[in-house]
């Protein structure tokens, strides 16, 4: 299935119907690789919008509840099976929409299916524990009960796997949910809850409000019946998220920003390393939390592992994310292309060498587009705003090292601590940097990228708010344990 040829406005859903805001605006999503191609129109919501959805949630999570966890997880069941039959249009969705390409949006699309399948199983596991008593006579026992309503604030670079990652454990265990996605990919958005949609869902148990987060973002903070928050974005935004929450006793989880370092021994296979340096660092443009953007190299292979990096790098196709030679795509939006050049000119400021790229593409058949080039500097100290901060874009920054204790010492160097890999055939080598990087995830001769969802994510230090997001981890945050105590 194509889209559609005239751009379509994309309504709220709220109590099991799609609605248009209460506002009567909205807002255009545009195509990254076109800036002259709208993809579709959404809501610009209002807080009355956001107040009709927390009440259909509220009224609908008391009997969702009472369902047993077979009983939602086979809701599930039906929403993966619904999200598999639309997947190349979401597919193409995405692509259009956010501007990663096809065959990216297609694995996301199908990880979203196995999401939904992996959390409609989640319904048949334990939800407590027998515990002793000192009382020979009693039974004690726990069992988890669901928050309530939980508010889920999502991102726009993982547009379908990261609201299904959250929306499918807090279903499953018995909440109702408000979604509010990034308005760069809100019409990606509603497709996906088209499929809860026609999976036939009580009414109320999923809403998506779609806004801008300075309303309708900071209302799910503020408002006094929602009871959860998963967020996943800026650690900026994340610390506004935490602070608001804490300050009326909501339950909160955030997933934040990364500045993952790759360290590349002198032992290493440097092939598998530069595949991985250039598949972490500058796939879906870089716009990934996990993302590769350090790469510590120590002196002896510096100089092969730069040639061959470089080498690689000169070969990559820039385009459409629906061109099917095209393997990096435009920045999601103009004003994170603009954030992008602003990071490669402080590079430059702060005395870093730039070696390859560093300039939006001009090309004529690009220059509609939100383009820039893979970009990599050398002789980049720990200290640089590029070594340091975020960039989310395609920014490489090569650091050279004496020994991997140097190595180490400069990748726990900064205030995240997302992912972390290192590339090494020295036994040693892999347990001092499992056992001395701060990172929640780490691996080993394996791009910093990669995260499987029937493990726990979540990072160390400012990238998480210390919690687990996905596999059975998700348990944690969705419920609470309520201890029983029963004495005939």
């Amino acid at each position: 299935m194509t889209l559609q040829t005239e751009p379509k406005t994309y309504q709220n859903y709220i109590n099991g119907r799609w609605v248009s805001s209460s506002g009567n605006q909205v807002d255009a999503s545009i195509n990254p690789a076109n800036k002259n191609e709208v993809v579709g129109y959404i809501q610009k919501s209002t807080k009355e919008d956001l107040d009709q959805a927390v009440a259909a949630a509220k009224k609908a999570q008391v009997q969702w509840r009472k369902l047993s966890g077979p009983a939602r997880g086979e809701y599930l069941y039906k929403v993966a099976n619904i999200l598999e039959s639309h997947l190349d249009e979401i597919a193409e969705t995405m692509t259009k929409e956010m501007g990663k390409t096809l065959p990216e949006a297609k694995g996301e699309t199908a990880r979203g299916v196995a999401i939904l399948r992996y959390y409609a199983g989640e319904g048949m596991r334990k939800i407590g524990e027998v515990i002793p008593s000192t009382d020979s006579e009693a039974l004690m026992f726990t069992s988890r009960v669901p928050l309530g309503v939980v508010g889920v604030i999502t991102p726009w670079n993982f547009p379908v796997a990261i609201p299904i990652w959250k929306i499918a454990p807090a279903l499953v265990y018995g909440n109702a949910v408000i979604l509010k996605p990034a308005q760069e990919t809100a019409v990606t958005a509603a497709k996906v809850i088209q499929c809860f949609a026609e999976a036939e869902l009580p009414a109320g148990v999923v809403n998506m409000v779609t806004g801008p987060g300075s309303v309708i973002g900071q209302g799910i903070i503020d408002h006094p019946d929602i009871n959860g928050i998963t967020f996943t974005g800026s650690d900026q935004v994340g610390k506004m998220v935490a602070q608001g929450a804490v300050a009326r006793g909501a339950k909160y989880q955030l997933e934040m920003g990364g500045k993952n370092p790759v360290i590349v021994a002198a032992d290493a296979d440097l092939d598998l390393a530069v595949d991985a340096t250039i598949s972490g660092g500058l796939r879906s443009t870089g716009q990934k939390c996990t993302a590769t953007s350090r790469v510590i190299i120590q002196k002896e292979v510096y100089e092969p592992f730069k040639e061959k990096l470089l080498n690689k790098i000169k070969e990559i196709k820039i385009g459409p994310g629906l061109h099917g030679d095209t393997w990096m795509g435009p920045c999601a939006s103009e004003s994170q292309l603009n954030t992008v050049l602003s990071y490669i000119e402080k590079g430059k400021a702060e005395g870093a060498d730039l070696i390859y790229g560093g300039k939006r593409c001009e090309d004529s058949e690009l220059k509609h587009g939100f383009y820039v080039y893979p970009t990599v500097f050398e002789n980049v100290t720990s200290e640089m705003t590029i070594a340091q901060e975020e960039i989310f874009g395609p920014v490489l920054a090569l650091i050279k090292v004496e020994t991997l204790e140097e190595a180490l010492e400069i990748a726990n160097d900064v205030r995240f601590g997302l992912s972390a890999s290192i590339f090494t055939q020295n036994i040693g080598n892999m347990l001092s940097f499992i056992r001395e990087i701060d990172a929640g995830l780490v691996r080993i001769n394996a791009e910093s990228a990669g995260v499987e969802l029937q493990a726990p994510f979540g990072g160390m230090k400012q990238s998480s708010s210390h919690s687990r997001e996905q596999g059975q981890a998700a348990i944690e945050f969705f419920t609470a344990i309520k201890t029983v105590f029963v004495k005939p």
